[in-house]
């Protein structure tokens, strides 16, 4: 992102912090929403295409899951977040944009970085009945008393509701949601 011109950059911000394309409720998806029903392209002869699948695939491919096409993942909303706190000590105050895009309200990047991460805490965070979106709808894990505070840092969530999605050990780069609570006004 540093390489990126002023105008370059309010575009992509318009984009990233869209909740029609990029953002959702529980941080950045890995692709734009707006490719829900695909995207498609022939070159030579050959048709190549890419859809949204905000959690499991619709396709076998990789394993059946759907890796950077619509899910949540911690260490990319991560590096983003430092990249928006770094333009913001560079641009200071002067550089406010809407968040979320069409809402009218005006943040600085700093702000922006903040509002990420209170979105991202929000997969762990108890809703008003008791559940984490991170759990999906597994009442084991929110129902039982002897489960409902288990906390499972997954590989990745789904883009649209938050549930943890892929390996549920990823402590190492999931982990990171501490340093971004520990970090956020």
């Amino acid at each position: 992102l540093t390489l990126i011109p002023l105008p370059r950059l309010k575009r992509l911000l318009h984009a990233m912090l869209s909740e029609q394309e990029f953002l959702s409720d529980y941080g950045i998806r890995a692709l734009s929403k707006i490719h829900e029903h695909g995207l498609s392209v022939n070159i030579k002869g050959e048709g190549f295409g890419l859809k949204y699948e905000p959690a499991e695939s619709s396709s076998g491919l990789f394993g059946g899951n759907s890796n950077w096409r619509g899910p949540v993942w911690l260490p990319m909303n991560y590096m983003l977040i430092e990249s928006l706190k770094k333009f913001h000590s560079y641009y200071g105050d002067d550089l406010k944009v809407e968040c979320p895009t069409g809402s009218g309200v005006l943040m600085n990047l700093d702000e922006v970085g903040n509002e990420i991460s209170k979105r991202l805490a929000k997969l762990f965070t108890n809703d008003k009945d008791g559940n984490r979106p991170v759990n999906g709808l597994t009442p084991l894990l929110y129902k039982d008393e002897n489960f409902k505070d288990l906390v499972l840092f997954y590989e990745y969530f789904h883009g649209d509701n938050g549930r943890g999605v892929g390996a549920s050990h990823q402590t190492g780069w999931t982990g990171v949601i501490a340093e971004l609570i520990n970090n956020t006004k």
